[in-house]
């Protein structure tokens, strides 16, 4: 099951249109005060085009950061949170929209469906796992959409490093590594999600 709270729809029962919907994964632990910062400069990229930020749904951390930017610098957005979540994260109540749903699963298969591309900024394992997840749906043909890891700080170099070391072994495809669309720069990161 999943639950809506917000203005899901538009005039006339009609979906509200955006331009352009990027669903952000990042950290939702604690953080140093530059990876919050990276965040909200993110979010502030993102509302300032008119996008719609998909997110999940917590409001702490680069989580909270990058939604709370998006929403000041004119943005629509989207929080989905399993209800499980709902209170370890704190659910961002102040999002335009926000999608309780029953199962992690159903989670990520809203925020993917919702999305236009996808953001990866630094973050732990939560961030990895759906990560590998977009962009082996995308690699395996499941869809067309950007993905990208925006890292200007080098937070994912060994995890890089040692992707590109199992090409030669056959472990990692040479096209699956380069579907994966990597960068140190905002505008440019949002570039590659527009087309």
């Amino acid at each position: 099951m999943v639950s809506r709270f917000g203005p899901a729809e538009g005039v006339g029962g009609e979906r509200a249109v955006e331009s352009r919907a990027v669903c952000v994964y990042c950290a939702s632990g604690p953080v140093g005060d530059s990876y919050l910062e990276l965040a909200a400069a993110v979010g502030t990229a993102i509302g300032r085009r008119g996008w719609q930020l998909v997110s999940g749904g917590g409001n702490v951390s680069m989580m909270g950061a990058v939604a709370e930017a998006t929403r000041a610098a004119g943005g629509h957005t989207v929080g989905v949170i399993p209800k499980a979540l709902v209170h370890r994260e704190v659910a961002d109540v102040d999002a335009d929209e926000l999608i309780v749903t029953d199962t992690m699963r159903q989670r990520k298969q809203v925020m993917e469906e919702r999305a236009d591309a996808f953001v990866a900024l630094p973050g732990g394992i939560g961030t990895l796992e759906e990560l590998f997840e977009t962009w082996t749906a995308g690699y395996l043909g499941m869809h067309a959409k950007p993905v990208v890891l925006l890292d200007p700080v080098g937070h994912y170099r060994g995890l890089l490093d040692w992707l590109e070391a199992m090409v030669p072994t056959g472990f990692v495809n040479r096209r699956a590594l380069d579907g994966l669309q990597l960068t140190e720069d905002i505008e440019d990161a949002l570039d590659r999600c527009a087309g």
